[in-house]
């Protein structure tokens, strides 16, 4: 189903697809596909985290060890640069943010990130004001993806200011916030981007591995749940 759906995704979008569609791909009958997945939304919650991973591990390759903020501008910078690679892409991650059960994945495991990163900016927050600035953050970075860049409004353009605004955000200084966004910029983000496409493509072609990532959502899911 998951292969289905990733080529599905790219070709039409979340919204163009539907389940019936995504089960014939699978080779399988539409009503199939709600044996696998109770809703449409499930499986892509589920790609979310497959595809948040890659995106975590490649600016992980390209920040160094040193500077946890580098590798959140990175990070997001990348996620950027994936909208912009075609209208489906867009949105793919757009509703990724909009939907419940999506964004409050993204919210809930971005927001333990942030008390790490920006816990030395903001020593006397708690998690629950990363977690509400996180709400902050991610409705910047949603407006972001959903506008299309042009001429005016270019990727670089949109980059330093999404950066500038998040980083402003969680009291980065603003001398250490130009060094970065400068940084950012020459990286080769529109490479990096297509790779994590192209990694979630051959992962979905070859029968996705449970990455330990899911093994640990699944267990903390579980734990709460007690």
């Amino acid at each position: 189903m998951l292969r289905g759906a990733v080529s599905l995704f790219l070709e039409k979008g979340y919204e163009g697809t539907t389940t019936a569609e995504i089960a014939r791909a699978a080779g399988m009958t539409p009503s199939s596909f709600f044996r696998a997945y109770p809703s449409k939304e499930a499986l892509l919650l589920e790609l979310v985290r497959r595809m948040f991973s890659g995106q975590f591990a490649l600016a992980q390759q390209h920040s160094g060890p040193t500077d946890p903020v580098v590798l959140y501008a990175v990070e997001t910078a990348i996620q950027l640069h994936i909208a912009e690679l075609s209208e489906p892409l867009r949105d793919l991650y757009v509703t990724g943010y909009s939907l419940p059960t999506t964004s409050a994945y993204i919210y809930h495991s971005t927001a333990k990130r942030l008390q790490v990163i920006f816990g030395p900016y903001l020593p006397q927050l708690q998690a629950k004001d990363f977690y509400e600035m996180e709400l902050a953050s991610a409705g910047m970075m949603r407006s972001f993806m959903s506008v299309p860049c042009d001429l005016y409004f270019t990727i670089e353009a949109k980059i330093s200011r999404f950066l500038d605004c998040a980083l402003t955000l969680y009291h980065v200084p603003q001398k250490q916030r130009e060094e970065i966004i400068h940084f950012v910029l020459h990286l080769d983000l529109r490479t990096m981007a297509v790779g994590i496409i192209q990694s979630t493509v051959m992962q979905a072609e070859q029968g996705f591995a449970l990455l330990p990532e899911l093994d640990q959502d699944t267990h903390d899911r579980k734990e709460e749940r007690k």
